[in-house]
């Protein structure tokens, strides 16, 4: 309901300008005018879902009324329709498109019904403060709004990870009182096998008492060892490297993820495998590989994943790609946006460097560095400027400077590239004009206008030599030059299709 309330006064405030130009402005064609209203209302209709033909809609009509394209009808549509396909449009190269297949074929229109190509210039200035311009400021409106969504999305993010730092320091607590628990529990579990030990020496006890003992003491070394290994996987990252699955390398983490569905392929060359790694290193390489898989497998199902693994001489190197989601519908994927800043964390723990970023066909690149000999000391922590939120709020700052440097440069642009075309066709077209003195001499008053225009040139002249009269009432009159220097020009007037009147005009000094 709003969104048809919007169109109505969206189209009831676009017919003020073809109304307004049917009363006021006198010789405006009233066809093309008229057909304003049923255009514009089909323009506001598919305004959200097709803008570019939004804004062709009013194009065809005003040049009707002019080629220069500036109409009092249709200036106001085409403006806002041009702001409106800023707005709505995510990519600029189909707009583009459409300004410059506006240009290329205006010139031949002009050319053949104006026999001159001033007016395609004017069409041009038209197009791009008319139409260009208010799409240059609804692209910076989007990419502003962009902006502003990205700070709330930024924001709300800060605010989760700042429950999962308070959730982490309840966790640290637990695990620091895990730690304290092993450490009495361990000493009291060495001091019960060593009094059993004493026992199982003990040559005043009888054999059983003896092997008693020793049982007893087997037991107690049993739960210390299980007691060590419960209380290492609750350590934290900065007190010792967890456990990884028993048996599980990077082959085994892929063979699961295919057998699970997913399309992967798993580049490793023997002198690359894990083998000989330290713990810290082993664990962040299958880290990598385990949390690019299930980002693949969250935001690209279906897509075919490539794991590549490389090894030199101190460093080992591993990239998981993936090409963008394939069509069709599927469900948006909900991230929270933590798993690549704890596998950042991950690999700068271990010594190495964590690259992750969009791929230019769409999809997803996770690459990471890792030492490959032990004691390599963790990468210093970055600055904010340099985590992957502060990279995101920078790129979305660099968008707004651009758009805004566009809005500010291409009409400035557009301006000095038609004034370079006018002063070149300005040299240019005198020559193009010049009507031969032999071809003159052969009209007679009274020829048909279909054998006058058989021996003139393509091109007129666009305006006659200053002083030169208007022509009489029901006759229209076309001039071509005498000589490319303009000084002089011939004036052919026809009345009824035929030539009425020829003569020579020159330059008069207006009084």
């Amino acid at each position: 309901m709003h969104a048809a309330l919007t169109g109505l006064v969206l189209w009831l405030a676009l017919c003020g300008a073809p109304a307004l130009a049917l009363e006021a402005v006198p010789g405006s064609p009233v066809g093309a005018t008229a057909a304003a209203f049923p255009l514009l209302a089909v323009a506001v209709l598919v305004r959200g879902r097709w803008p570019l033909v939004a804004l062709a809609l009013p194009v065809v009509p005003s040049l009707a009324i002019t080629l220069d394209l500036f109409t009092v009808a249709y200036s106001p549509a085409l403006a806002a329709f041009g702001y409106l396909a800023g707005v709505r449009m995510p990519r600029a190269r189909p707009a583009l498109w459409c300004f410059a297949g506006l240009a290329a074929g205006a010139l031949p229109l002009t050319a053949v019904v104006g026999r001159t190509v001033w007016p395609w210039f004017s069409f041009l200035l038209t197009l791009s403060l008319n139409v260009v311009l208010p799409w240059l400021l609804g692209r910076y409106r989007r990419q502003y709004a962009e902006l502003v969504r990205t700070g709330w999305q930024l924001a709300a993010r800060m605010e989760r990870e700042a429950r999962a730092v308070a959730e982490r320091t309840r966790l640290r607590e637990r695990t620091r009182i895990a730690g304290d628990l092993h450490d009495s529990l361990g000493h009291d579990l060495a001091l019960i096998a060593l009094r059993a030990g004493a026992l199982e020496l003990a040559p005043e006890l009888s054999a059983d008492h003896r092997a008693a003992a020793g049982e007893l003491r087997a037991a107690a070394g049993s739960a210390t060892e299980r007691l060590a290994e419960i209380i290492g996987v609750l350590r934290t990252d900065d007190e010792g490297a967890p456990r990884l699955p028993a048996g599980e390398g990077v082959p085994r983490l892929v063979e699961r993820a295919r057998a699970s569905g997913m399309a992967v392929t798993l580049e490793q060359p023997d002198d690359a495998a894990g083998d000989g790694l330290p713990a810290m290193t082993g664990h962040a390489l299958h880290r990598v590989v385990q949390e690019s898989l299930t980002n693949a497998a969250k935001h690209a199902p279906g897509a075919a994943v490539r794991v590549r693994i490389t090894r030199e001489a101190e460093e080992l190197e591993v990239t998981v790609t993936h090409p963008a989601r394939p069509a069709g519908p599927a469900p948006t994927p909900v991230s929270g946006g933590s798993g690549l800043v704890g596998l950042d964390e991950r690999v700068r723990l271990a010594g190495g460097a964590l690259r992750a970023g969009p791929a230019p066909d769409g999809g997803f690149t996770v690459s990471a560095r890792l030492p490959t000999s032990g004691g390599t000391p963790p990468v210093p922590l970055r600055g904010p400027e340099n985590t992957a939120t502060g990279r995101e709020l920078a790129h979305a700052r660099q968008q707004v400077r651009r758009r805004l440097r566009q809005t500010l440069a291409v009409p400035f642009a557009l301006l000095a590239a038609l004034v370079v075309l006018m002063g070149v066709c300005h040299l240019l077209t005198p020559s193009w004009t010049v009507l031969e003195r032999q071809s003159y001499d052969r009209l007679r008053p009274g020829d048909p206008r279909s054998r006058v225009e058989s021996v003139l040139p393509f091109f007129a002249l666009d305006a006659p030599p200053d002083g030169t009269p208007p022509p009489p009432p029901g006759r229209s009159c076309v001039y071509y030059g005498v000589s490319p220097d303009g000084a002089a020009a011939y004036e052919l007037c026809f009345a009824a299709d035929r030539l009425a009147t020829k003569r020579v005009v020159r330059d008069r000094p207006r009084r």
